[in-house]
């Protein structure tokens, strides 16, 4: 029997291999991105790709710990939705971070929204940082964009 590969297991293959082109075929066109550090959601596909270009780049030591399975309502229209949670742990700016990536998907099985949450609050703001510097860098935000 063949195991089922789900966009959560594509997603997570793609992510420890830093592959961009496979995150993309992941993603729905209009997917809203929730940062731990912004409080308005990254919105759209050409956007949420440029910020994991940033992210990839940005997290040392990253890997996966665990995995949750369930449904979650969306915060664009609070509709309920297959939902996996993906528990990590890594480094960013020498700091230790411990996390989870939410991840919701439209009826395609596409990943339509993407909540990251963070642990502790130092890691939170060294990676809010090193992720700004990021995006400034590849010309996604302005210099002094507000979080």
């Amino acid at each position: 029997m063949e195991a089922i590969v789900t966009t959560a297991d594509s997603f997570r293959a793609a992510v420890e291999k830093r592959d961009l082109g496979a995150l993309d075929a992941l993603f729905a066109e209009d997917i809203r991105f929730y940062s731990p550090v912004k409080f308005t959601p990254f919105v759209g596909k050409p956007l949420v790709m440029g910020l994991f270009g940033v992210l990839l780049r940005t997290f040392e030591e990253f890997r996966y710990i665990g995995r949750l399975t369930g449904t979650a309502e969306t915060s664009a229209d609070g509709q309920d939705t297959d939902a996996e949670i993906l528990l990590f742990r890594a480094t960013a700016a020498g700091k230790q971070i411990h996390g989870i990536d939410m991840l919701q998907f439209d009826e395609a099985g596409l990943i339509k929204e993407f909540t990251v949450m963070v642990r502790p609050q130092s890691a939170v703001q060294a990676l809010g940082e090193a992720v700004l510097t990021g995006l400034v860098a590849d010309g996604l935000v302005p210099a002094a964009a507000e979080r």
